[in-house]
């Protein structure tokens, strides 16, 4: 009697058209996953590419996150789907040298929204499709640190990370009886069209440990502050 095939696992990643999303559709792909990733708009992206060469393990959704109508509709299009693991990858930054002081209202408000505001509301809206032993991950950044700030610079990316993690406890103290790992990821500075070409880590040094990182912290409820290698970062 030959054995039952065995379900893949499947993982809701939101922002995957580019960069580190696109590498962990990628990597999650490799590792024998099935993904759901978004992009924003209707242009085709690297993301349409590996989706035609998946042979039907990757689909397609599109979402533009700062749209709560949009995080909504997507919602209604899943219902009936049960995910492995949620992982929102968002973020924008400024100008690195401006200040608190000195950004405009409209950035101040652009990089918050993106970055802090918009990640949570897919969380909000999204939990339920999460497997009660699943994983619900974001894209934070050490610069969220508020320990580790000791050299300033980038002050509202760093802000706007920070609010991340504060609304990620927040989120997590409302569900302490959740069997669910929550993660909040710091990649690492990676050379990515957000990170620069200045950056320390490539791509491929950062990704593989950040996958391997979550799937570590699977099965391990509550929300846990980490780098991609797995290493806690103080709040």
């Amino acid at each position: 009697m030959e054995p039952v095939p065995t379900a893949r696992k499947m993982v809701l990643l939101i922002g995957a058209s580019r960069g580190l999303g696109y590498a962990m559709a990628e990597e999650f792909l490799a590792r024998g996953w099935n993904v759901i990733g978004t992009v924003r708009g209707m242009a085709r992206t690297r993301l349409h590419e590996l989706s035609e060469r998946s042979s039907g393990r990757i689909e397609i959704e599109i979402v533009d996150i700062t749209m709560p109508d949009q995080i909504g509709a997507m919602r209604s299009r899943l219902a009936d789907r049960v995910f492995d693991m949620l992982f929102v990858n968002a973020g924008v930054t400024n100008n690195p040298e401006e200040t608190i002081g000195e950004v405009a209202t409209e950035e101040f408000v652009r990089v918050m929204v993106t970055n802090a505001l918009s990640p949570m509301r897919v969380l909000e809206t999204l939990y339920d499709l999460v497997a009660v032993d699943g994983l619900i991950g974001v894209m934070s950044s050490g610069q969220g640190s508020v320990s580790n700030n000791t050299m300033g610079k980038r002050e509202v990316y760093r802000g706007s990370k920070a609010a991340l993690n504060m609304f990620m406890r927040s989120f997590a103290a409302r569900h302490t009886a959740d069997h669910r790992s929550m993660v909040l990821m710091a990649p690492g500075w990676v050379r990515t069209e957000l990170g620069g070409p200045d950056a320390r880590l490539s791509i491929e040094e950062s990704v593989p440990n950040i996958v391997s990182t979550l799937l570590a912290t699977q099965g391990k409820p509550g929300l846990h502050y980490l780098d991609y290698l797995g290493r806690s970062i103080p709040w």
